[in-house]
């Protein structure tokens, strides 16, 4: 299980190091126009919604925060014991999500 203060810890550095992103999360973020700088918000300001325990390599989790430009974003990130691995992100959508954007809707 991932706790939000260890996503914390991992995105302190001002030098970035320790954050790692797929290929895949580059490609969504060109896409998405979403920045480092978004996610590393997202994390501070943000708490976990899901866990992805049985993840590989890590578990992971997916978290909602706010970028730097107060909107809601999530973020699927994992971590291992140096590294915070970005995996992808996303603006969600009203018509997957309640109004709190947290809680899935039923389908």
């Amino acid at each position: 299980m991932l706790y939000i203060g260890e996503l914390q810890n991992l995105c302190q550095d001002k030098n970035d190091e320790r954050i790692v992103m797929t290929k895949h999360a580059r490609s969504r973020f060109r896409e998405r126009s979403i920045t480092l700088a978004d996610i590393k918000n997202a994390i501070r300001t943000g708490k976990i919604i899901e866990q992805y325990e049985n993840d590989k390599p890590f578990p992971s989790c997916l978290l909602s925060g706010i970028t730097e430009n107060n909107k809601y974003i999530h973020a699927v990130v994992s971590i291992d014991n140096e590294y915070l691995y970005v995996i992808t992100a996303y603006y969600p959508d009203a018509s997957e999500w309640e109004s709190d954007l947290v809680t899935r809707k039923e389908h």
